[in-house]
């Protein structure tokens, strides 16, 4: 599933495509992809002959502002791509929601598992109130983070996978900032002390970046896609996930890979100690970490 950086990528081809221009006419033939309306009228009545003032992002969901005030909700879901691709151009396989936006331009949302959505909601989006703060722009220190772990009995990855804990953080990015901040994916969210929640907040923060800058992680599957039907780069960068059996890039430990709920967790075994195995302490300051591509800024 597309996380946060992937979003993000998407995000700002769309801000730089469309934003400013008119909605001409929509299409809308998915009826799962448009379920929350259940039908198409009433997204086309919200969406046509309206203009396009700006992007968002929460998470993993992707916001297109009106110039009504209304707000176009874009999730991905398992296997959604948005594209955008000269008018009259043959339709892609699984093309359920079509905008068609002056200057002769498409946005069209792909998606042939069908867990993605699109809907139209008021301006404060109600619909996403559940969620937690947004994984980047939402946690602005450790002592935020600190806020959101504390008492918290249940295992690190889970929680960092929990999208009303912290919203847009995925399996990929929970495993590559467990890794940069050495830190078990196993060992209790509440048991953190105040420099292993300073070294997970700047590893989430670095990690997240990273994969921005590198346009997201495309894995075997080639599923995640942005606006121009690139690949994402981060993949190459990855330091565990989708590694098992690979030298850990920071000790030489062979990366291992565990099942758990229906996906894998990846995860040095020397640097990222089980609780109990010995000291989490030992890791150095943050300017060691490895963490390939890091930027330090949001662009």
């Amino acid at each position: 599933m597309p996380e946060l950086p992937e979003v993000e990528t998407v995000r700002r081809d769309v801000e730089a495509a469309f934003a400013g221009r008119r909605v001409e006419a929509v299409t809308a033939t998915g009826v799962r992809t448009i379920r929350r309306h259940g039908g198409a009228a009433p997204l086309i009545d919200r969406i046509s002959g309206r203009r396009l003032v700006g992007t968002d992002r929460h998470g993993k969901f992707l916001l297109l502002r009106l110039d009504t005030g209304d707000v176009v909700v874009i999730h991905l879901g398992m296997s959604g791509q948005l594209r955008a691709v000269p008018a009259g151009t043959p339709p892609a396989p699984h093309t359920h929601v079509v905008l068609a936006v002056e200057g002769g331009t498409e946005l069209r949302f792909v998606d042939p598992r069908t867990f993605g959505e699109v809907f139209v909601t008021g301006p404060d989006v109600p619909e996403l109130a559940h969620l937690g703060p947004d994984a980047l722009t939402g946690v602005p220190d450790a002592a935020a983070l600190g806020r959101l772990l504390a008492g918290r009995r249940r295992r690190m990855k889970p929680t960092l996978l929990d999208q009303q804990v912290i919203a847009g953080i995925g399996n990929i990015y929970a495993d590559e900032s467990l890794w940069a901040a050495r830190i078990h994916p196993d060992r209790p969210a509440g048991d953190l002390r105040a420099p292993t929640i300073g070294r997970l907040h700047a590893s989430i923060r670095a990690t997240l970046l990273a994969g921005i800058d590198h346009r997201g992680s495309s894995l075997a599957d080639e599923q995640y896609r942005d606006l121009q039907g690139g690949l994402g780069g981060y993949q190459h960068h990855h330091q565990v996930h989708a590694r098992e059996g690979m030298p850990c890039g920071r000790c030489g430990a062979p990366i291992r890979r565990a099942r758990d709920g229906g996906r894998s967790t990846y995860w040095c075994p020397r640097c990222q100690r089980r609780p109990g195995d010995g000291a989490h302490s030992r890791q150095g300051s943050v300017e060691r970490w490895c963490i390939p591509g890091a930027v330090t800024g949001l662009r």
